[in-house]
């Protein structure tokens, strides 16, 4: 167990014209009606997401199924130095540059147009972080006159997106206690909004609000029951209710980090974060649901007051995150119109919930294995498979079980898609079990605290990674790519009849919606890891990607990494259009 995660830490320590429907030049820049109107506006990506629900859906159509075999790089931009590794970020566009996050905490503006760089900034970090899996950061947010992100020492910086000198910089949460950051901010009314990271650290994972002008905190709402809540610096209520699914002072450091951010539904007015794991991993330390861990959290942003949850994986003895992102949409479901929210969860479930209320309508499996549990019932509880769950240790290592998915997940952080024109979700999903087995542990500040040790293992021949194209009111897959490398990168979906995404291989790689049948790739020269975006500039459509192997799989994977131990690391924006 020690080795991962000493690697980690070893290795820290060591654009566009306004061509949308709604005007994109106001007080210095992008405001809040600009960025809930990104996912209709083509001339730009203001949000992570690229729409505050985070469909991942443009309707662009210049760039087609039938034509997209003719696409050609436009430039590539190196990020540079020697920290090159792990570059999950989505770029954002607006106004002629391109904005994207690095590992080890570092922000670049480049020329939408020529690739050139135009300012860089390196974040501080100090010797002592602590991030589970690897230096990544995924993104950054884009309002007014500021470009903001978080750093792995556990801090949300604004700079001033034009120069990208600092405006402010507020502490998220201690780092020497193992709380980290690397999600991309979510900006609701002119509130910026983050989660938190460190969840293999039993930290408490939380929600904060912040006032995106000054970085003063509004309000922080902790997700694990028994902590208080705050608004505008007065108590506004604990988390649940005290002991209700934790015995004992367990709640104190029972994980739930919420590291993914969240989405926001203008419809419901509602956000939506999802949370980890509980911690440590050894659940027989934990009796109980252990709320609310692994769990969808709908979240009132004036507030912070939790309105709903819904827990995927109750009493969680594997690690399964419930943090994957809860994408809102619309659909009719036995005649019945209804506003719908779908979720592919680490455990291997393919979630749907009402998003006005969180009732439960069904759970379909989307990955081959899922040992731990048959399906769910009528109440949206999992069937249990008693034997999947890892016994108690006793005085020294529990004997292991086979479990699957592995703790890596059905669906890790990257993010799915999907098609307002298919009605079919796109998903980055990963087939593998590991042997898993428990552990004596005692919780201490700052340190790891699992409880458990694994081997993570292939389940097919052919095949780690899989995307694929489900529908969401049957819960059918209507195809699916295999990919030997697990996928760990984004999808994006278009207007094209079009699904893009990366292979830790080096590819970006596009789909015909409707069938899966592949229809062109690129070599970038490292693996893509980051999530495509696309959008129209100068009358022509573009295509960009991050490019740099990393994330959790080199450290986390075991024997399943070492098979891919030779991709080189790296760290390039990718720019793509259709030749003149």
């Amino acid at each position: 167990m020690k080795g991962p995660i000493m690697r980690a830490l070893s290795g820290v320590a060591a654009i566009t014209l306004a061509m949308g429907a709604a005007p994109l030049v106001a007080q210095g820049g992008p405001t809040d009606a600009d960025l809930m109107n990104d996912a209709k506006s083509t001339g730009d990506v203001l949000t992570y997401g690229m729409g505050p629900q985070a469909h991942r859906f443009s309707s662009l159509n210049a760039i087609n199924s039938g034509n997209v075999a003719k696409m050609v790089p436009a430039f590539s931009a190196s990020l540079g130095g020697e920290k090159q590794r792990g570059q999950e970020a989505q770029p954002i566009v607006y106004d002629g540059t391109i904005y994207v996050t690095g590992s080890y905490s570092r922000l670049f503006a480049f020329d939408a147009r020529t690739g050139e760089e135009k300012w860089q900034y390196d974040a501080r970090l100090p010797d002592g972080i602590m991030p589970c899996c690897d230096v990544v950061n995924r993104g950054a947010a884009i309002y007014g006159d500021k470009i903001i992100f978080a750093t792995l020492d556990a801090r949300l910086v604004a700079l001033n997106r034009n120069t990208g000198k600092v405006i402010w910089n507020k502490q998220i949460a201690d780092y020497k206690e193992g709380y980290s950051a690397t999600a991309a901010p979510l900006i609701v009314n002119g509130m910026v909004i983050t989660g938190n990271s460190g969840g293999e650290f039993g930290v408490v994972g939380a929600v904060d609000a912040r006032d995106v002008n000054t970085g003063e905190l509004i309000w922080h709402r902790p997700v694990i029951e028994g902590h208080m809540g705050t608004l505008k610096g007065k108590d506004n209520g604990i988390t649940g209710k005290l002991n209700a699914t934790w015995q004992g002072d367990l709640w104190k450091s029972g994980g739930g980090a919420t590291w993914l951010g969240g989405t926001y539904d203008p419809d419901t007015n509602l956000l939506f974060f999802g949370t980890g794991n509980p911690a440590p991993w050894n659940s027989h330390l934990r009796p109980g649901d252990n709320l609310y861990t692994a769990s969808t959290l709908a979240i009132d942003p004036a507030t912070g007051v939790i309105k709903w949850h819904y827990q995927t994986t109750p009493h969680d003895g594997w690690d399964f995150d419930g943090v994957n992102e809860f994408i809102p949409f619309d659909a009719t479901i036995n005649g019945k119109p209804m506003k719908l929210g779908a979720k592919a969860d680490r455990n291997g479930y393919f979630f749907v919930l009402d998003r006005t209320n969180g009732k439960f309508i069904g759970a379909h499996k989307f990955v081959m294995q899922t040992t731990w549990a048959n399906g769910f019932n009528k109440n949206g509880k999992p069937n249990y498979i008693v034997e999947g769950r890892p016994p108690a240790p006793g005085d020294a290592k529990g004997k292991p079980v086979f479990a699957s998915p592995s703790f890596l997940g059905g669906k890790n952080w990257m993010p799915m898609a999907y098609s307002q024109d298919t009605g079919l979700f796109y998903i980055p999903s990963n087939d593998w079990g590991m042997d898993i087995w428990n552990e004596p542990i005692a919780y201490k500040k700052g340190a790891a605290y699992l409880g458990a040790g694994f081997t993570i293992k292939s389940i097919a021949d052919d095949h780690i990674g899989a995307l694929r194209a489900m529908d969401p009111k049957t819960g059918k897959i209507m195809w699916e790519y295999k990919n030997k490398a697990p996928l760990w990168g984004g999808v994006l979906t278009t207007g094209g009849n079009l699904v893009f995404t990366g292979t830790p291989e080096g590819f970006l790689k596009a789909f015909d919606a409707k069938t899966g049948q592949e229809l062109w790739k690129f070599q970038t020269g490292s693996g893509v890891v980051g999530s495509p975006v696309t959008w129209e500039q100068d009358g022509e459509q573009y295509v960009a990607v991050m490019s740099g192997w990393g994330g959790a799989v080199p450290l986390w994977g075991g024997e399943v990494a070492k098979s891919f131990k030779d991709i080189n690391q790296g760290g390039a924006l990718w720019v793509f259009k259709l030749p003149k």
